[in-house]
């Protein structure tokens, strides 16, 4: 079929890989099964910034392994570009993995270094330089061609590492925490610089981290993971904004997350009783007369309100301490009952101070329903 042909997949309709049913299990010999992939089943789209996000030994950098092929899945199915790669070596795929210790060889300099790959491969001399040259000008490090790494910094030498990543022409780019060993400002800016180079290149960039931020930042869409489950895959404002469940809500970004019960549902309006008082909202999920729920809500979505100015969803409570962090404060209110919650108030805006009475309120719509 001609690729002009209207027909054809675009780019952004490509998998560029998928996983089937796939389990990786550890300590089957004599020992209790442990799933760290537990029948994971994705399409990660070709040209997309893909990322898994989860705490420590979530199972996010065993599924980068498996994708990489150095790890091989228990049982399941794994595709690049529609062909199974389930047992073949990391050699014959065409993926490259960009490690967060970078691996540079400090007895060469960044031309080897970068080429090094190429050399194992046969690549002729002048084709070799000629790639090695394009790579370190993509990731603006082709006047450092001559130096060893330990006479760069630590930016620098995670370019290099990009570069002789790139240099390979790999359809798929595994980057495994690259910013760990960085400080809070380089990170940074190597996160803007590696997402604008991603769009550039228009590669397949699978980047795993335990930073929300991170992940929020880079990303076209997440794959939120705890204990070798995916909870939910979306992009980041559909992460952030419409958590599908409390592991999400709790884990990215700061949440306050209330017990509730479900008084009535009628249509699409449900009542639910929480903190002693009664709040009715749209809501479309099959909930039921006195089934349990959780109200998420992100502290900026909470402002102080005089008592008198009505809201549909306020709480009442004592003022605690407030949190200076630069441009906002976060504030706490202590409502009946112990329950503590957080709003993020701008520096420039009047608050109560801490003992009084205040009152909390929100729109109803920035709050979720949960209920797994």
């Amino acid at each position: 079929m001609p690729p002009n042909d209207k027909t054809a997949p675009t780019r952004a309709d490509r998998i560029a890989i998928e996983l089937i049913d796939v389990c990786k299990i550890f300590g089957t010999t004599g020992e209790k099964a442990t799933y760290a992939v537990d029948h994971m089943n994705l399409k990660i789209r070709a040209g997309e910034f893909f990322t898994f996000l989860g705490p420590s030994g979530c199972g996010k950098t065993t599924t980068l392994r498996m994708i990489a092929g150095f790890e091989e899945p228990t049982s399941g199915q794994l595709l690049l570009d529609n062909k199974e790669v389930t047992g073949v070596p990391a050699h014959q795929r065409n993926i490259n993995t960009v490690f967060q210790n970078y691996a540079l060889f400090p007895h060469l300099d960044v031309e080897r270094n970068v080429g090094f790959g190429l050399s194992v491969k046969g690549v002729a001399k002048s084709e070799r330089k000629a790639r090695v040259m394009a790579a370190l000008e993509s990731v603006h490090m082709a006047h450092a061609v001559h130096r060893k790494p330990s006479e760069l910094s630590g930016g620098q030498q995670q370019r290099i590492a990009l570069a002789r990543a790139l240099v390979n022409e790999p359809s798929v780019l595994l980057l495994d925490e690259p910013f760990g060993a960085l400080d809070l400002k380089l990170r940074r800016e190597m996160q803007l610089e590696v997402k604008e180079m991603q769009r550039r290149l228009g590669i397949t960039f699978i980047f795993v981290t335990h930073d929300q931020e991170e992940a929020l930042t880079m990303s076209d869409r997440i794959a939120v993971m705890s204990s070798g489950v995916i909870q939910q895959v979306d992009g980041p404002v559909g992460i952030y904004e419409r958590p599908a469940n409390r592991f999400t809500a709790g884990f990215i970004g700061d949440m306050n997350m209330i017990n509730a019960a479900v008084v009535t549902k009628s249509g699409k309006t449900v009542v639910v009783e929480a903190t002693g008082s009664q709040f009715d909202f749209d809501c479309t999920l099959p909930l039921t007369r006195g089934q349990t729920c959780t109200l998420a809500i992100r502290p900026e979505a909470l402002h102080f309100v005089t008592p008198d100015t009505r809201h549909q969803v306020s709480f009442s409570g004592t003022v605690g301490e407030a949190i200076y962090i630069g441009t906002d404060s976060v504030c706490s209110l202590i409502l009946p009952g112990g329950i503590k919650l957080q709003a993020r108030i701008r520096n420039t805006q009047s608050r109560p101070e801490t003992g009084q009475m205040a009152t909390l309120a929100c729109d109803p719509s920035a709050i979720r329903i949960l209920t797994q």
